[in-house]
């Protein structure tokens, strides 16, 4: 389970989107919705309603060296908005956890 859900996304966007119960993940490329919903629902002990995934493909890369020019690109990533059923929430992405 720990290697379809690689680590939570935290950016200003995922930040509204956990006030409202919807939080934002990076997973493997390969795992379809069924795996992480039962990877979520395992990991952090909640109920998921719904879950939407989508595909950024990596960035084209070029760099000017005393060599000459290089090229490459970066990795595809896979991000999955999971949005919770009511009354649960997850303390570690809201940035809850700690405060007193």
């Amino acid at each position: 389970m720990i290697e379809i859900i690689k680590r939570p996304l935290v950016t200003e966007k995922a930040m509204k989107l956990s006030e409202v119960g919807q939080y934002c993940f990076i997973v493997d490329p390969d795992a379809n919705k069924i795996e992480i919903k039962k990877a979520i629902e395992d990991l952090f002990e909640v109920k998921v309603n719904s879950i939407r995934t989508l595909r950024a493909k990596g960035k084209v890369k070029t760099k000017f060296t005393k060599k000459g020019l290089m090229r490459g690109s970066s990795p595809l990533r896979k991000k999955a908005y999971v949005t919770l059923k009511e009354g649960y929430t997850i303390d570690i992405v809201s940035g809850t956890a700690g405060d007193e």
